[in-house]
């Protein structure tokens, strides 16, 4: 049996640094960066960071207690409530309490199965879309800008009626900025700081164009009574809840959210997973032969359902590289996880990048192993091991979505080019909101006829 790939992490340190220097250095810039071992092999640590207690918690029964058992307990923490409040407002991902349950009635009819399954075609005419401006190499190409450009505009012409002003070249930009700044802000929040300097410059005007852009937007779908596409129902349906003002602050704080993490976390998961098949060539040719069997079909409604192989490796993809690194919550009362006590105001910080990696829980933990996800052995696993979208009521609204998009897309890429990797240092995980590369995904794409380079 051929060794399994091992694909590039930060590196690790063998002993815990001092708290103070995830302030600092390379550490404030990317929190994925410098964990030490025992991380990936203990199941609870505490730590007193700048007056907070922290439990950093791997063991998945106290996880499903924080997270479904007991989640009434356990709510987003107000220090990142307050740093988001000016991004998200009020809306649906930052919210506690009848009004997240309130929006979250509004908005799941659109994440349904069914529902999903209506965007297929429109997904597929995107990538579609945008693979006919490819040139057909063999060519250099940065796969996480080509990620992240197809899946702005798949939201846009998904949720938001296509409308040009999110796809326009600027708006890549700003969120790359308000993302960037956003975890150097939750630094600078925990030092009692204020955030400065050009990024936080960047990031503020980002914020403006956004929220000046979506304002916009809800005015136009007020005025006209809704609309037919998620954005205009949504608008309609919190005027009939709240006041004119309310419903379109909170019409503005959830289009933020589903356009920023709607295409932000499967960009990623997408840049990650064609990495992994650019070093795999021949995993990467059996996965084209199923994507052109399953496309054959026609009918994209059911596209995940005939790509078995494709999904274990998207699933093993989000694994190592979680699109979200860290899940946080706040003790409202004192508590008891895993035999430990718990206080009021202590943090509850829970990280699926280190969970997904821990030795506790997976064999060969950093190494790529799609058939982790085969069906059995999928069944043996603890529901609170493998957390890529979170968990219990506040798992991420729009999963599925996120999961077939990222096939259509993939099995189009597929189909259509070859992918293999550049010379030059691999791509590093970067941790701030979400996981990215941090100098991009650059792959070498050429056609597929072309002969495949040797290894």
């Amino acid at each position: 049996m051929p060794a399994l790939l091992i694909p590039p992490r930060p590196p690790r340190t063998d002993e815990w640094a001092p708290a103070w220097t995830a302030f600092v250095g390379r550490r404030a810039n990317n929190s994925v960066y410098g964990w030490p071992e025992d991380a990936f092999r203990s199941s609870w640590k505490t730590r007193q960071v700048l007056g907070f207690t922290v439990h950093l918690v791997s063991d998945p029964d106290a996880i499903a207690r924080v997270l479904l058992d007991n989640k009434a307990n356990y709510e987003r923490p107000a220090l990142v409530r307050k740093l988001l409040r000016a991004a998200l407002g009020e809306g649906l991902f930052n919210t506690e309490g009848e009004s997240w349950r309130e929006q979250r009635r509004i908005v799941a009819p659109t994440f349904s199965p069914a529902a999903v399954s209506n965007f297929a075609d429109t997904i597929a005419t995107v990538v579609q879309g945008r693979i006919g401006r490819w040139r057909t190499g063999p060519l250099p190409m940065d796969m996480a800008v080509e990620a992240t450009g197809t899946t702005m505009a798949i939201i846009a012409e998904t949720l938001f009626d296509g409308d040009a002003r999110l796809t326009a070249p600027a708006a890549a930009g700003h969120i790359t900025a308000m993302l960037d700044a956003a975890g150097r802000a939750r630094v600078m929040a925990m030092l009692g700081i204020p955030a400065f300097g050009p990024g936080s410059a960047r990031a503020r005007a980002g914020g403006r164009f956004l929220r000046d852009t979506l304002g916009a937007m809800a005015d136009e779908r007020a005025a006209a009574g809704g609309g037919d596409d998620f954005f205009g129902n949504l608008v309609a349906a919190l005027h009939t809840r709240y006041s004119a003002v309310e419903a379109r602050e909170l019409a503005v704080d959830n289009a933020v959210a589903f356009y920023v993490a709607g295409h932000e976390t499967t960009a990623n998961a997408l840049s990650w997973t064609i990495y992994l098949l650019a070093a795999q060539p021949d995993l990467q040719d059996e996965l084209r032969a199923e994507a052109a069997a399953a496309l054959a079909g026609g009918d994209m409604r059911d596209l995940d359902a005939r790509l078995p192989r494709l999904r274990a490796v998207l699933d093993e993809s989000l694994r190592l590289y979680p699109p979200a690194p860290r899940l946080d919550r706040e003790a409202m009362a004192d508590d008891e996880l895993a035999g430990r006590p718990v206080r009021r105001g202590d943090l509850i910080s829970i990280w699926p990048y280190v969970l997904h990696r821990h030795h506790a829980l997976w064999s060969e933990p950093d190494a790529f192993d799609p058939q982790r996800f085969a069906p059995d052995r999928r069944l043996a696993m603890h529901r609170y091991q493998y957390l890529p979208f979170g968990a219990g009521p506040r798992v991420c609204v729009g999963a599925r979505f996120a999961i077939v998009e990222a096939l259509i897309v993939l099995a189009h890429w597929l189909t259509a080019r070859r992918f293999t990797l550049r010379p030059g240092p691999p791509p590093v995980p970067v941790g701030r909101v979400t996981l990215r590369p941090e100098r991009g995904m650059p792959l070498t794409v050429s056609a597929i006829h072309e002969v495949r380079p040797s290894a």
